[in-house]
């Protein structure tokens, strides 16, 4: 395996990172550098890592559609199920009072990892999706109507688009976009303007196309200061980079399970405890009410009144698992880790493809995740991501369910290889193997 290198890549320099205005929650590279994690050991705590795939090592590079999990959030799962599994917040038999006991801890847990001033702010969902889903038609139902505006980003996932749409369509509000320049960024110039008579700013911490993180602080500060709230899309930050949603200054901020070697079925949106206490329920039925008679119901208080039925408990059990699993590793680590591999990706898929190759987003490591999203020539994403199995690398081609941006890029997909803690520069190097074969083949 190639050292990573643990100083800025060659043409980037420490003014050219992101502020600490505008990035609170990603700590400067100075910082972290020294941070190492050790990949070897880490690839022995996932299983599937040992898999071959006709007869080759597999090559997992789709984390930023679903990470995977460690054996330590399988057998937390597992054992959960076998020992200590009961319906929760109803039974008073000592099981029950168990199982409800290990899915507030899980409540806590992930309220200490985004640094959440209560548990309570820590509404469980089944994905991210939902968790947006219920911002916009919880409050944005309450609050939004003929006159005001609604501001996105053409970076967006469509789980923070289409929700503003249909509800949009019912109450007659504006949508605005903050457009992305060339090379990736945000383009703030007229924000101003874009805020004027605007309630809500609803944006992506790092883009899941460019792997681009975005000045939220400085957005939020400004949203903020011209009456509108903020709602961050935190699926590809999260898991990530070392997260403060205070710091951040979000109001509302989403993320899923399954992006941070936790098991699918299960989301978090975190939200300021005055916003959740004056939000009506999303669902209704068993769980979320105080009462219920023939003349109607009272809501529970937040976050139950969020969280009708039975939740998804083991999930929650899970996610607690990946969150310790996580902060042993340490997210400065982490976040260290994903900087150098990034960079070492950028300059081995270049130096083999030469021009022929396209990165899509900011060329500099540190203001980036490791979300690579490629175009070489005029091949297909689909037909390079399944050339690219037959060496069992694994990448992701399409539009990434960010249709508004693939416009902007004069595309309609990518080949996206996303980089985690269990991957090393063995598998950037058989990456750029993959795709060099790839593209040779479609130009013979």
């Amino acid at each position: 395996m190639t050292d990573l290198p643990t100083e800025l890549p060659t043409g980037l320099t420490t003014t050219d990172l992101p502020t600490a205005a505008a990035q609170p929650s990603v700590a400067p590279l100075a910082s972290v550098a020294g941070e190492v994690l050790d990949v070897a050991a880490i690839r022995r705590d996932f299983p599937i890592l040992d898999k071959e795939i006709g007869g080759q090592r597999l090559v997992y590079l789709d984390s930023a559609s679903s990470s995977q999990r460690p054996q330590a959030v399988m057998e937390a799962m597992s054992a959960f199920a076998e020992t200590d599994y009961a319906n929760i917040h109803r039974g008073v038999y000592a099981l029950a009072e168990r199982a409800t006991g290990r899915y507030e801890a899980a409540r806590g847990a992930v309220a200490r990892f985004i640094g959440a001033p209560s548990a309570d702010e820590v509404v469980f969902t089944k994905n991210a999706t939902e968790g947006l889903n219920l911002v916009a038609q919880s409050w944005g139902r309450t609050h939004l109507g003929p006159g005001d505006a609604v501001v996105l980003t053409q970076m967006e996932h469509h789980s923070n688009i289409v929700p503003w749409f249909q509800l949009q369509a019912e109450k007659g509000f504006e949508i605005r976009w903050i457009p992305v320049t060339p090379d990736g960024h945000l383009d703030l110039s007229e924000l101003d303007r874009l805020l004027d008579g605007a309630k809500m700013v609803a944006l992506t911490a790092m883009s899941n196309v460019l792997g681009t993180l975005t000045p939220v602080r400085e957005i939020a500060d400004a949203a903020h200061a011209a009456g509108a709230l903020v709602t961050v899309d935190a699926c590809q930050f999260v898991p990530h980079v070392p997260a403060d949603v205070v710091a951040m200054g979000a109001d509302f901020a989403a993320f899923s399970g399954h992006k941070m070697v936790g098991p699918t079925g299960i989301g978090v949106l975190w939200g300021r405890s005055e916003l959740l206490d004056a939000m009506p329920p999303f669902l209704g039925g068993g769980g979320m009410i105080l009462t219920v008679d023939q003349g109607g119901f009272t809501p529970d208080a937040f976050p139950a009144k969020f969280e009708a039925g039975t939740p998804p408990i083991i999930e929650a059990i899970g996610l607690h698992a990946a969150v310790d699993y996580l902060d042993a590793l340490g997210m400065d680590a982490v976040r260290a880790h994903e900087v150098s591999l990034t960079a070492y990706a950028f300059r081995a898929l270049t130096e083999r493809m030469g021009d022929r190759l396209t990165i899509h987003g900011p060329p500099e490591p540190a203001q980036r995740g490791g979300v690579l999203s490629l175009a070489v020539d005029e091949v297909h994403p689909h037909d390079l991501a399944q050339v690219m199995d037959e060496h069992a690398v694994c990448v992701r081609p399409g539009h990434h369910c960010a249709k508004p941006l693939m416009k902007v890029l004069g595309c309609g997909a990518t080949a996206r290889a996303s980089l985690y803690v269990y991957n090393d520069t063995d598998d950037v190097d058989a990456l750029a193997d993959a795709l060099a074969h790839a593209a040779d083949f479609f130009a013979s």
